[in-house]
């Protein structure tokens, strides 16, 4: 049985606490939140608690923070020689006080608040600082997830902005979608079945393999009724660079 703490009480702390609860072989001892008045249903309320100085021992403590925060919570813990991970994907190992072992339990995947997700198939990025702390995440790991991945600070950097380019601006290229249809009052669930297909051929081809489109085929006299329909800047800018670069072949412009 691991014991583990979670230092934090936000999104993605509240989705931890909820697999770990799943895991025969996770025991969790304390929830930390600067709020006193937090209240976990899940979580006896004797074991939340707003202040490091009741921080018992445990063999992991993960702080599911904002980046930001992180250095200062982990330098006001008040033990040391303990293993402290975080769950960023985009702050470095050495973001944690050093008066600890050091480690990164990396969840790659997007949460939002009241959606369950699926743990067993969410990637696991794990690093420590010493190689004897790494079984230890493994296990915690391997309690929730059967998708584990020993990922070093710069692979977990890659990732993360491989994320941001297949997550977030994937899904301001939806948001600028439904502005069109919105605009000319088309329901955006016409498109939903192509989006559906075109995440599903992922599974079985490479991004590459998968491209279709206008820019793929150079088809020149559509690009160009497109950028003339396009009236909004934004828009027609977006339109362009990515229609230039899918050209390119991905290259530098």
């Amino acid at each position: 049985m691991i014991k583990v703490t979670l230092i934090g009480a936000g999104n993605v702390a509240q989705h931890l606490i909820s697999t770990f609860l799943t895991a025969t072989d996770i025991e969790i001892v304390q929830v930390y939140s600067r709020n006193p008045t937090t209240i976990i249903p899940e979580i006896d309320s004797k074991k939340i608690i707003s202040n490091f100085s009741d921080l018992k021992e445990a063999d992991v403590y993960i702080i599911a923070i904002s980046d930001d925060a992180i250095a200062s919570v982990s330098s006001q813990l008040p033990f040391e020689n303990r293993l402290v991970v975080h769950t960023s994907g985009a702050a470095p190992l050495d973001s944690l006080n050093g008066k600890n072992r050091k480690g990164v339990f990396y969840p790659l995947q997007t949460f939002t608040k009241g959606k369950p997700v699926n743990f067993k198939v969410i990637p696991m990025c794990l690093e420590t600082s010493i190689p004897e702390d790494y079984p230890i995440l493994e296990k915690v790991a391997t309690a929730i997830s059967d998708n584990v991945h020993a990922i070093n600070s710069h692979q977990r950097k890659a990732l993360h902005v491989a994320a941001v380019f297949v997550n977030n601006f994937t899904n301001y290229l939806y948001q600028l979608g439904n502005e069109i249809c919105i605009e000319n009052h088309v329901p955006f669930d016409i498109l939903k079945p192509l989006i559906l297909e075109t995440a599903e051929k992922l599974l079985t081809l490479s991004p590459k393999e998968a491209q279709t489109g206008p820019a793929k085929r150079n088809d020149v006299s559509t690009i160009e009724a497109h950028e003339s329909f396009l009236s909004n800047e934004n828009q027609s800018t977006i339109y362009k660079i990515l229609t230039q670069s899918i050209q390119n072949h991905g290259k530098k412009l």
